[in-house]
């Protein structure tokens, strides 16, 4: 009987141990989702995977949508209206993508504030500061790329406000707004301009930002927040009071035993 039920669990943890030998993804997974964490951490710090949970949404969405929308100024306006009306669940693909924009940025505004508010941004983690305002800048440039593409009134005046706006910037501000509208005006150009932007420039610089943003986290650890006893930025990189350096080598260089919460450098 146990002789049968080894010979079954070997025969489904086989294809994860034939991975596992030539990707190294299983461990790779395994470390990702079972890292050492702070053990004061609270739901403030689920913010950051919210924002990706969204972004993920937006991308599937948006996925789907391109199937059916056509950016031409004579064709765009009818394909969002076939989408809602026709196709089915398009309504449903729509709205989510329509108000899981808004949330996209409000998340990514709410988790920058959490960062801000429990000095997450201080050394050694800085880097990883940066990468999140320019994700926050590639998010609202997406937002308003895709606000074009309905091709209604709304949308269209919303983005010639959009446009003067970019466009009273010094120096570059003209260069800009004849960039965005493929001329002096919004004209057919524009949409497909706008169009390829938003589903194929951005998503992809977004994706990379996101992949070096989460190398980071999981490089330099989770803050602790800033009631803790062991707050982020408390006190510098160095060798602790039993003579142990930030990542719990020994003076020789010898790793010591670490406890079951283990806090990440830097707090």
């Amino acid at each position: 009987m146990a002789t049968a039920k080894r010979t079954r669990q070997e025969q489904i943890l086989y294809p994860l141990d034939w991975l596992e030998e030539r990707s190294g993804l299983v461990g790779a997974t395994r470390y990702f989702l079972f890292r050492n964490v702070p053990g004061d951490i609270n739901w403030f710090e689920t913010l950051g995977s919210a924002t990706l949970t969204a972004f993920l949404v937006q991308a599937s969405t948006g996925i789907v949508l391109a199937m059916y929308y056509k950016p031409d100024p004579t064709t765009a306006y009818a394909s969002i209206q076939h989408i809602t009306n026709d196709v089915w669940g398009g309504w449903l693909v729509r709205g989510m993508h329509k108000w899981g924009a808004s949330v996209f940025i409000i998340l990514m505004f709410l988790h920058m504030g959490r960062v801000f508010l429990f000095g997450a941004y201080k050394y050694p983690r800085e880097l990883n500061w940066i990468l999140g305002v320019l994700l926050l800048v590639s998010g609202l440039a997406e937002g308003f790329t895709g606000y074009l593409l309905p091709w209604d009134q709304t949308s269209y005046w919303a983005t010639v406000v959009g446009i003067n706006l970019n466009g009273t910037a010094p120096f570059l501000g003209p260069f800009i707004a004849q960039f965005l509208q493929g001329g002096t005006y919004i004209n057919s150009d524009t949409i497909s301009r706008f169009y390829s932007i938003h589903m194929l420039v951005l998503p992809i610089a977004i994706a990379g930002l996101i992949t070096l943003h989460l190398y980071l986290v999981i490089r330099l650890g989770v803050t602790s927040p800033p009631w803790s006893k062991e707050a982020a930025g408390s006190g510098p990189l160095g060798p602790s009071s039993n003579g142990s350096g930030p990542d719990g080598s020994g003076p020789d260089g010898s790793l010591s035993p670490q406890p079951a919460l283990e806090r990440s450098a830097g707090g």
